[in-house]
């Protein structure tokens, strides 16, 4: 059985970069490089971009199942609390 193991970082493969500039402020800037100071920190945002962008996607699917149910609602049967307590009471021994 083959096992292949990864010798190099995502980072370090060929691909086809971006250059981004943005500003942060100062102290945010600070605390960064004193979290990842010894570390490669266009790999570290490169990262954290690709958290972002999945998160985004997630929330988005998230906010489209919700709109998809609430539409739904509305084609459902009503029951009153009266029913269901009648339904409730006859289905337990």
């Amino acid at each position: 059985m083959k096992c292949i193991v990864a010798l190099l970082k995502f980072s370090t493969m060929e691909m086809a970069v971006a250059t981004v500039n943005f500003s942060v402020p100062d102290d945010v800037k600070a605390a960064f490089d004193k979290a990842f100071g010894d570390q490669n920190k266009s790999s570290i945002v490169a990262e954290l971009m690709r958290r972002a962008v999945r998160e985004r996607q997630l929330q988005l699917k998230r906010e489209k199942l919700f709109r998809q149910l609430g539409a739904a609602r509305s084609s459902r049967p009503a029951v009153t609390s009266e029913q269901i307590k009648r339904t409730r009471a006859a289905e337990r021994p």
